[in-house]
């Protein structure tokens, strides 16, 4: 059985959509427990967490530092990282579970891999539709999803790569070239991310300043730096 840890800082537009693929009828037999890591909402974060039989816990805002903080409160034996505005869509519960009967039979070796889904927007357009290329192929090169993909990983093998690192930045681009290409398993089921960052920023914009943010990560820059850099407008 797996938890699923979902960080969030004032989510209530998006986590209402996001829980309701978790707590369907058909899927409550796979998850143990759901964790919301927050990190400060002063909007109706808890209450939408709670209304949906969550577990809140509060953590230091950070990306990482709630993703470690949700995955120590967590149960499962599995973990599934997910943000908080982005929704999996319908069938990824039987995905996982074949994946996970397969991992199984293969012993203790099998709780060495991590999986993430297909990346996708909630958005009709044509930059929608050249980005998701772009991550297919940034995937497939360089073996490299992001956080918006979600992250599948057995408790064994998150402990033993020391978790989740607490940086405001690229927490999850370190995770997994912690946990290596080959270990990874991309999954079909999309998981459908909320384009609102895209449409407010522009995606040239965006997309750009990402690029900028994850060359200057593999150039030894501080993620701190990083971090003050990604912010700007």
């Amino acid at each position: 059985m797996l938890s699923v840890v979902i960080p969030t800082l004032n989510a209530e537009k998006s986590l209402t959509r996001t829980l309701a693929a978790l707590v369907r009828p058909t899927v409550r037999g796979l998850i143990k427990d759901v964790v919301i890591a927050d990190g400060g909402s002063t909007d109706e974060t808890r209450a939408i967490a709670e209304a949906a039989g969550a577990r809140f816990v509060q953590a230091p805002r950070g990306r990482g530092t709630q993703l470690a903080a949700g995955a120590q409160a967590a149960r499962g034996d599995w973990l599934l990282f997910l943000h908080a505005d982005t929704v999996l869509q319908p069938g990824w519960d039987e995905e996982v579970e074949t994946l996970l009967d397969r991992l199984q039979k293969r012993g203790a070796k099998g709780l060495d891999f991590a999986a993430v889904f297909r990346f996708a927007l909630d958005d009709f357009s044509f930059w929608a539709r050249m980005l998701e290329r772009t991550v297919v192929w940034r995937c497939w090169l360089f073996g490299l999803p992001y956080g918006d993909q979600g992250l599948l990983v057995s408790r064994r093998r998150y402990d033993a790569l020391g978790g989740y690192r607490p940086l405001q930045i690229m927490e999850d681009v370190d995770m997994v070239r912690r946990i290596g290409r080959r270990r990874l398993v991309f999954l079909r089921t999309p998981a459908v991310t909320s384009p609102e960052r895209y449409l407010n920023d522009g995606y040239i914009a965006r997309s750009s300043r990402n690029a900028l943010c994850l060359m200057l990560y593999y150039l030894g820059v501080n993620p701190d730096r990083i971090a003050r850099i990604y912010k700007k407008r």
